[in-house]
C-alpha cells in the first residue's frame, strides 16, 4: 500500500486533536511509511483550499467543524445519504473523495462501553452534521432516537422510522457541547456521554473512544479499504494512545 505525502487534521480548533497520533498508530501497525503530519487550522473552506493548495502529493485528512459541510459543494465530494456532511477526506492524484464516520464511530464506541444500539433508545440533542451521522448509524443498527432541539433541529432523514417522541432512554448525548472539551447540559437518561474532548483527555473518556473508533472506520472505508481486515481493533489502538 502506498503512503500519502501528508496526513493530519483540518478545522478549528484542532490543537488538541488526537487524529495525527491516531494516523501514526494505525499507519505503524500496517507498516505504512509515515508521511509529514499537518495541522490545517482553517475556519472556512476558502482558507482550507488555500492551505492545501501548497501541499503537493496525496493527502489524507480528518475534518472537524466548521469544515464538514463545505467539501460537498467546493470539492465535489458527496456525503452519505441524509448526512450531507464529510469528516474524512482523501486527495489522490489531485482528486478528492470522502465520507462521514462520526455515526459509525459513535456506534462502535457505544458497543465498546457495553451499549448496543439494537433495541436501545438514544436521547440526542442537536441537529448538525454529527447528529445526522449518528442518527443514521444508530437507526440502521436497530436503535430508536428521542431528538431534543438544541441550536438546530434534527431534520428528516433515513432515521425517520426510528424517531420516538418521548419516554425512557438508555443513553443520552448533547451534540451542542462546544468542541475541545465543552460542557454538556444534563439530560434524562440511564447514562450520558460526551463526544467533546480537550487536552489531557484519557481513554476513559467516551469522546476519546469515539474519535479512535471513527478514525478506524475511516481507514476501512477511505484510506485503506483493501486492508480493512488487517486494521487494528479499537481496544488495540486505545491501549497505545
Amino acid at each position: 500500500m502506498s503512503s500519502p505525502a501528508f496526513w493530519g487534521i483540518a478545522g478549528s480548533p484542532i490543537s488538541h486533536s488526537l487524529t495525527p497520533r491516531l494516523f501514526s498508530i494505525v499507519g505503524a501497525y500496517l507498516g505504512v511509511r509515515p508521511p509529514e503530519q499537518v495541522f490545517i487550522e482553517a475556519t472556512s473552506i476558502s482558507e482550507f483550499q488555500s492551505q492545501v493548495s501548497s501541499l503537493e502529493g496525496d493527502l489524507w485528512l480528518s475534518c472537524t467543524a466548521p469544515l464538514k459541510h463545505s467539501p460537498q459543494e467546493r470539492l465535489g465530494v458527496k456525503g452519505p445519504e441524509g448526512v450531507n456532511a464529510i469528516n474524512q477526506l482523501r486527495r489522490s492524484e489531485g482528486k478528492w473523495s470522502g465520507t462521514s464516520t462520526d455515526g459509525l464511530g459513535f456506534v462502535s464506541a457505544c458497543r465498546h462501553i457495553g451499549i448496543d444500539p439494537n433495541g436501545s433508545v438514544l436521547r440526542m440533542r442537536g441537529g448538525g452534521s454529527a447528529a445526522r451521522s449518528i442518527a443514521a448509524a444508530w437507526s440502521s443498527q436497530g436503535g430508536s432516537i428521542i431528538p431534543e432541539v438544541g441550536r438546530r433541529e434534527l431534520i428528516s432523514g433515513p432515521w425517520d422510522g426510528s424517531i420516538v417522541i418521548n419516554g425512557h432512554s438508555n443513553l443520552a448525548v448533547d451534540l451542542d457541547a462546544e468542541p475541545a472539551g465543552g460542557g454538556s447540559i444534563e439530560m434524562d437518561s440511564d447514562k450520558q456521554v460526551s463526544i467533546s474532548y480537550g487536552r489531557g483527555a484519557s481513554t476513559d473518556d467516551f469522546a476519546v473512544v469515539m474519535v479512535a473508533a471513527q478514525h478506524l472506520e475511516a481507514w476501512k472505508l477511505l484510506f485503506a479499504p483493501s486492508r480493512a481486515e488487517e486494521i487494528p481493533s479499537l481496544s488495540e489502538v486505545l491501549s497505545v494512545i
